[in-house]
């Protein structure tokens, strides 16, 4: 009992110089300083949204001058681009899309660019079609996806389902890639 006794005593004397030197002695940080703190904390928020910011620019810089042709006859503006066919169909090829068809279309010819575009059937999951449309973004061309179609007709799905495809449906989709004309 004593020693218990001694226990609570000793805790309470503890606890009591805790107190004392929290509330006297220990001297919290001036207003001026937290104030300065706090402005820190802010100015290092923008210095980190302005440094994002400027590495989406430069992405973005990068992207307008590999997608700007000086003239409507510049390389860059020609219909049908082989080399964009070949990085389509490489990207296809990763993603395990079964390419059918791509023809290119007409370009249309605007004020301050030039849409050249392809169209495709694929077979393809829905995984792999997303999967390749985020490759395409991710792409040194601008591109726009114009048009969607999904084919699911019952026999084709049996035919499919037959062969072993069931994950993979025909789809057809139309792309366009962006010429930047510049400007005189």
């Amino acid at each position: 009992m004593r020693k218990s006794i001694f226990a609570l005593l000793l805790l309470a004397v503890v606890a009591g110089s805790f107190y004392y030197y929290i509330r006297y002695e220990y001297k919290p940080k001036p207003a001026v300083v937290r104030e300065l703190d706090e402005s820190i904390r802010r100015e290092n928020e923008k210095l980190i949204a302005a440094q994002i910011i400027a590495n989406e620019l430069k992405q973005v810089t990068r992207l307008i001058e590999g997608n700007l042709a000086q003239s409507q006859r510049d390389s860059l503006a020609e219909d049908a681009s082989l080399p964009f066919m070949n990085q389509m169909t490489d990207i296809l090829r990763d993603h395990n899309i079964d390419l059918k068809v791509i023809e290119p279309g007409r370009r249309k010819n605007f004020n301050t660019y030039i849409a050249t575009p392809y169209a495709m059937e694929v077979y393809t999951s829905y995984r792999s079609l997303v999967n390749f449309l985020n490759d395409v973004e991710k792409s040194n061309r601008l591109v726009t996806l114009d048009k969607f179609e999904l084919s699911s007709q019952v026999k084709q799905v049996q035919a499919m389902a037959k062969d072993g495809l069931t994950d993979k449906r025909p789809m057809s989709l139309e792309l366009s890639t962006l010429t930047l004309i510049k400007q005189k």
